[in-house]
């Protein structure tokens, strides 16, 4: 069962069309967090009802991820010397990850943020080049990051973004949790060999989820308004995580790191892309075209490099 596994989510196809569905849906976080905020009356000021409100949406991903396990009669399972290691996993890629990014995207601009989230990819493939054989650093696999970054900073170059100075809470937050997200997806790799995706996601998203939701609430973040609309919207916020961290679970366990990480720079495109069919945001026709033809073809030179 796992060698027939190992061969369909190694398929270069399923590859892509399940890369860029997770990221799809990540990028489909975008708006439907800002619109989030506005239906839970959340202050745009105060980054503890932000963690919060973080916290629930990982904790319903959690939730949904383990009743869809037993309903399928899938094994939620796992030994007691992997608890530590799933813990760790989530506090490390839900608590500390978006508490570093949830207030780094507090202290800078939106268009900033967008970039610097996108290191992460860079770091995910050279530090998987440290960790792993099949990691190696190659000029395909530097040409296709490369490439990816640009598109990404094509997209959110609008003339204003890059006007103010550098800052540690800021722009350092978000360089942080891209560090701190690469790392998690090296470590998930490594504990996934073992474990069931559905039980590494599901168990890190409700350990993580925890650890937001007391952080938030300690900070004086728990005054957030529950609507019937707001949440219908926490329940898809739920799905998005639940989806996208399972099936990024699942290709990282069968493939390289460096070979999956090349379609997160997908995120800020279909990011920008549903603002701008959502929130009426601001569409850079030219820009988004070019992005998304490098980006295409960093995608390209990964999988050639392949």
């Amino acid at each position: 069962m796992r060698k027939n596994n190992e061969t369909f989510f190694t398929k270069t196809y399923m590859v892509m069309i399940l890369g860029l569905f997770s990221c799809f849906l990540w990028g489909s976080a975008f708006p439907s967090v800002k619109i989030g905020y506005e239906l839970f009356s959340v202050d745009a000021s105060n980054s503890f009802e932000k963690i919060v409100f973080a916290g629930y949406r990982f904790f319903i991903s959690s939730m949904m991820i383990l009743i869809f396990c037993l309903l399928t009669r899938r094994t939620v399972k796992i030994n007691k010397e992997d608890i530590p290691k799933v813990g760790f996993l989530g506090l490390i890629q839900t608590t500390v990850q978006y508490i570093f990014f949830y207030i780094g995207l507090s202290n800078t601009s939106g268009t900033k943020g967008s970039i610097l989230a996108a290191t992460t990819t860079f770091f995910s493939v050279v530090l998987a080049h440290f960790f792993y054989k099949e990691d190696k650093l190659s000029f395909k696999r530097v040409g296709g990051v490369i490439l990816g970054f640009l598109g990404v900073t094509i997209v959110n170059l609008n003339g204003s973004g890059f006007q103010s100075g550098f800052t540690f809470t800021g722009d350092g937050f978000i360089i942080i949790s891209s560090l701190v997200g690469a790392l998690s997806g090296i470590y998930t790799k490594k504990i996934a060999k073992n474990i069931s995706p559905f039980a590494v996601s599901g168990y890190q998203l409700f350990i993580g989820s925890i650890f937001l939701i007391f952080a938030g609430v300690l900070g004086g973040g728990g005054n957030i308004d529950f609507t019937l609309k707001g949440m219908i919207l926490l329940l898809y916020l739920g799905f998005i995580s639940a989806a996208a961290f399972t099936l990024w679970t699942i290709l990282l366990k069968y493939n390289s790191v460096g070979r999956v990480t090349i379609y997160k720079f997908s995120v800020p495109l279909f990011g920008v892309l549903l603002s701008y069919i959502f929130l009426g945001e601001r569409l850079l026709g030219l820009n988004v075209i070019l992005g998304i033809i490098f980006v295409s073809a960093g995608i390209i030179m990964i999988n050639k490099g392949e």
